[in-house]
């Protein structure tokens, strides 16, 4: 009998086929989407102080949240219809005179989008349970086997903003999550006479899964290959066994940052 689990691994037969249950990828697109003019919907402070503002920039944004609807292509069998909306943070400079530190205010943007993939067909319900320790087991809702969609964005980059005279359209269409309602403060301004619109950069990829039994080579399970250490070192000498950051007292210079060829940003080279 072997006598280690390393043993025990490396025993079994290598290649030999094992039957899994994983999400394959049945269709997917990416996109790059330039998304302008996009309201910024703010809080009753940060928007009065947009309405005396001599200036605003935008400073940065990122992806709050994303919601996604799923549902079947009418005559096109196995094609499904992605509604996806985004929910952007955008951080804005807003300068109340000139010559003082801009404040820093944090507004929302939301942008829609739709996709249409194939996700093949299941005309079948799947039930599943929960384990629960001395009694019976949890069971889960059962669900229809439709396919499960997969959004991956970016972070977004803020390209541009401007601030116009508000119009009577400028109003919030679309249910939004606590917690985005209370990144920007917990509610949203339905006054002011101005509006902030920002132009992102958005890189997304949207795909389509489906939970799929198939059969793959197996080669070893993934067992850990050193033992778990505790320390009982004291701070100093963790400290001591730490190398000297030499690069932080002395910057490499511009032959040593571009690698060697003395030629830093392609300045002062000659081609050969």
């Amino acid at each position: 009998m072997p006598d280690t689990i390393n043993e025990t691994a490396n025993s079994r037969v290598h290649g030999e086929p094992v039957c899994i249950n994983a999400g394959r990828v049945y269709d997917s697109c990416g996109d790059k989407d330039c998304l302008s003019d996009m309201p910024v919907f703010l809080s009753d402070e940060s928007q009065s102080l947009i309405d005396s503002a001599v200036n605003v920039r935008i400073r940065n944004a990122d992806v709050l949240n994303v919601m996604l609807d799923i549902e079947p292509v009418p005559f096109n069998r196995g094609f499904y219809s992605i509604d996806i909306t985004f929910f952007f943070s955008v951080t804005l400079d807003v300068f109340s005179s000139p010559n003082t530190p801009p404040r820093q205010v944090e507004g929302l943007c939301i942008s829609d989008k739709k996709v249409i993939l194939y996700g093949s067909e299941g005309n079948v319900r799947v039930f599943s349970s929960d384990m629960t320790t001395d009694d019976y087991d949890t069971q889960n809702l059962p669900v229809r086997s439709l396919p499960t969609a997969n959004v991956q964005v970016a972070k977004p980059i803020a390209l541009a903003v401007t601030v116009r005279d508000k119009k009577p359209c400028h109003k919030v269409c679309h249910k939004i999550p606590n917690g985005v309602m209370q990144r920007i403060g917990g509610n949203i301004s339905d006054r002011g006479e101005r509006v902030v619109l920002a132009t992102l950069g958005v890189f997304s990829i949207v795909q389509l899964l489906r939970n799929v039994q198939m059969l793959i080579p197996s080669y070893d399970f993934c067992v850990p290959e050193k033992r778990c250490e505790s320390s009982t070192d004291s701070p100093c000498e963790m400290f001591s066994r730490l190398d000297f950051p030499t690069d932080e007292f002395f910057p490499p210079n511009v032959a040593e940052s571009s690698d060697g060829d003395g030629c830093g940003c392609g300045c002062g080279c000659n081609d050969d």
